[in-house]
């Protein structure tokens, strides 16, 4: 524990995109969080009420840039920048302090797949090898000794919830598995860009990144963990004219002598004493308006009218379990907090 008694002092780098804001919201009801540091470099200066009047009234520091921030007495850093911006920042963080990284800079643990997939050599590889891949629910023990965390993207986390108990028992067969994923505007981040317009996204709905959207390579690495050889899939990922949400239908083909009901329980076996990881009743299916604003990812097993195929469906708020959320989850680990303090909240309804 810190100096504070049953406080820790947090950090927070880019507190005024979506992610640093959701983690404020989070973390302001977190017994055991105090937050003392946010950096923001474009809106220097400015009270984080200015940028989101939602969070007024909180007792928080001013946003300051990046170069002025003062890591002193501070317990863990969450950082909410850009991809291709953090590996040189936690580069330079004391070695003492935790870093739970929200961005994808640390999640892909083969530097030349970085490069390929994010244009640019990896700029702090002997920090790759320290990093801990970040879904709670399978790396729970690494993550409770490890000094930098690489949370998941939202996508690979709603897919390998759903995807790497039945790759791992063998359930399914591996190779032929179909994501088809759907986002609500947020997942894109809080900058200007052209496609994003309102008009541009309501009423509508679109493909993008056909076949070259960088969770797939991190689908991939943990699915081939899991399976033990090399794996690829399928994913597509569909923009929705929604702020919130995530949902994923994925296809996939039963292992020889598997049954639809050998998927169920698995899952259900899998996850029974997870307490945010949800199998939903036969019959019923999830939707992104079950899990908003909460912690909660739910999954559904469906047996498809094709012989021999079934359809499972996952779903989740990006911007909590699919990101801040999940970071608060693996924080709790890091500390020694009950996993679900400061994440109890109730999913929004309607």
């Amino acid at each position: 524990m810190t100096a504070k008694g049953d406080k820790i002092s947090i950090g927070i780098l880019g507190a005024s995109g979506y992610t640093g804001a959701d983690l404020v919201r989070l973390l302001a009801t977190h017994p055991n969080a105090e937050i003392t540091l946010l950096t923001a470099n474009t809106q220097a200066g400015k009270p984080l009420a200015a940028v989101y009047p939602h969070l007024g009234g909180l007792d928080l520091p001013d946003l300051i840039r990046g170069e002025e921030a003062d890591w002193e007495g501070v317990d863990v850093a969450f950082c909410g920048l850009p991809h291709g911006t953090t590996q040189e920042i936690i580069a330079g963080l004391p070695e003492r302090l935790k870093v739970i990284d929200l961005s994808a800079d640390f999640r892909l643990t083969d530097t030349g797949t970085y490069a390929q997939w994010y244009g640019h050599a990896h700029r702090a590889p002997e920090l790759q090898t320290q990093a801990v891949y970040g879904l709670t629910e399978h790396r729970r023990d690494a993550i409770s000794g490890a000094r930098l965390v690489a949370c998941p993207g939202c996508y690979p986390t709603a897919a390998l919830l759903l995807l790497l108990p039945l790759v791992a028992e063998g359930l399914i067969e591996a190779d032929d598995i179909i994501i088809d994923a759907k986002s609500g505007a947020s997942g894109a981040g809080r900058s200007v860009k052209e496609s994003m317009l309102f008009c541009e996204v309501a009423e509508g709905l679109h493909p993008y990144a056909v076949a070259g959207h960088r969770h797939a390579p991190e689908i991939e690495q943990e699915l081939s963990g899991a399976a033990g050889r090399p794996l690829l899939v399928n994913f597509t990922p569909h923009l929705v004219p929604a702020n919130r949400g995530e949902l994923l239908t994925t296809y996939v083909r039963l292992a020889p002598g598997r049954r639809v009901e050998d998927l169920r329980r698995a899952l259900d076996a899998r996850y029974a004493d997870e307490p945010f990881v949800r199998l939903v009743p036969e019959g019923a299916v999830p939707a992104t308006r079950h899990v908003r604003g909460s912690n909660f990812c739910l999954l559904g097993v469906f047996a498809d009218r094709l012989p021999g195929r079934a359809i499972l469906v996952s779903t989740l708020d990006n911007l909590v379990k699919g990101s801040s959320g999940q970071a608060i989850q693996n924080m709790n680990v890091m500390f020694g907090f009950p996993e679900t303090t400061g994440l109890e909240q109730q999913p929004l309804f309607p």
